[in-house]
């Protein structure tokens, strides 16, 4: 068994905004790929895409990777003068997609539009397979007109081939504050949802349900493992369970300017316990991995992906 993060690198020149592979056999250690460089350039849509999500179709073996589409790079800079809160309103209604047999030969871009008029951008899609429905639901947080694009809820959709998808609907809204980042895993039948919480606390949260799309109870274990993490820092929650037995979870820490930020991971024995202790010393990242997803792959696919790219 070995492991696969997509991800990006933040840097203020467009080639960080692009698709970035490491890999890992242990899922400790990590390497980079393709020199460091993108493996994947976005050249539709905002032409920059962030916070990646990868997943195997069951039924067909085949990868899809998603990804919001944006470029602070060119976009900051251009269409959304310099505003976040333009990005929230009138950024894409699209995500990206590429699809793989292999991890190595990939589909050209291609732009799905998931969000009607009412929706801000969306942010962050996720995706995680409903065994109860057999099809997968891809989440992802956006600001909505109905609100006047205030706190952000996240909002999911159904699909059974990666072409159709089925009208977005709430997934689950924080009465205090927006939520966006969501990242969910299934364990002993029970699916549990990290989500960042803008506000009260401004910290990443953990909700539990027996179903994918909630309702949710918030764990409040894994609130006492946050409270020493500084407020307002981290984002981008991502999770793996290690061959060990033990949860992994990644929080991309932004406190800092540039290229020093990046993932910082936390240790738990299980999901369900919400107890995570922080383990820096225990991983090792070649550069500052943002906002993505680990896939479990094997170690002929972690061969090829490291040889394909050379």
């Amino acid at each position: 068994m070995a492991y696969l993060f997509v991800h990006f690198r933040e840097k203020t020149s467009p080639d960080g905004e692009q698709v970035y592979f490491g890999i890992s056999k242990d899922g400790f250690t990590w390497e980079e790929v393709n020199h460091g460089q993108p493996v994947l350039w976005a050249y539709y849509g905002d032409k920059g895409v962030r916070d990646f999500t990868i997943t195997r179709c069951g039924k067909t073996g085949k990868y899809y990777i998603f990804a919001t589409d944006l470029s602070l790079s060119y976009g900051m800079r251009n269409q959304y003068h310099h505003s976040w809160d333009e990005i929230a309103r009138n950024g894409s209604k699209y995500l990206a997609v590429w699809e793989s047999t292999d991890l190595v030969t990939w589909t050209e871009q291609r732009l799905i539009k998931i969000g009607n008029e009412d929706f801000g951008c969306l942010w962050a899609p996720d995706i995680i397979y409903d065994r109860k429905k057999g099809d997968y639901v891809l989440h992802w947080s956006s600001s909505h007109r109905y609100n006047n694009y205030g706190y952000k809820s996240i909002y999911y959709s159904r699909t059974k081939d990666f072409e159709t998808f089925t009208t977005p609907e709430e997934l689950y809204q924080k009465e205090d504050s927006g939520v966006i980042d969501s990242a969910m895993y299934e364990d002993n039948g029970r699916y549990y949802l990290f989500v960042k919480s803008e506000s009260n606390p401004a910290r990443i949260i953990l909700l539990e349900s027996e179903n994918v799309t909630g309702p949710f109870k918030r764990i409040e274990a894994f609130d006492q493992s946050m409270s020493t993490v500084e407020s307002g820092q981290y984002e981008a929650p991502t999770a793996v369970k290690l061959e060990n037995g033990k949860w992994c979870l990644f929080l991309d820490y932004y406190g800092v300017p540039g290229e020093g930020q990046g993932y910082v991971p936390f240790v738990s024995d299980s999901l369900a316990s919400g107890k995570f202790v922080r383990s820096d010393r225990s991983f090792h990242f070649p550069y500052g991995y943002k906002h993505g997803t680990i896939v479990k792959i094997s170690e002929e696919e972690y061969e090829r992906v490291r040889d394909g790219y050379r």
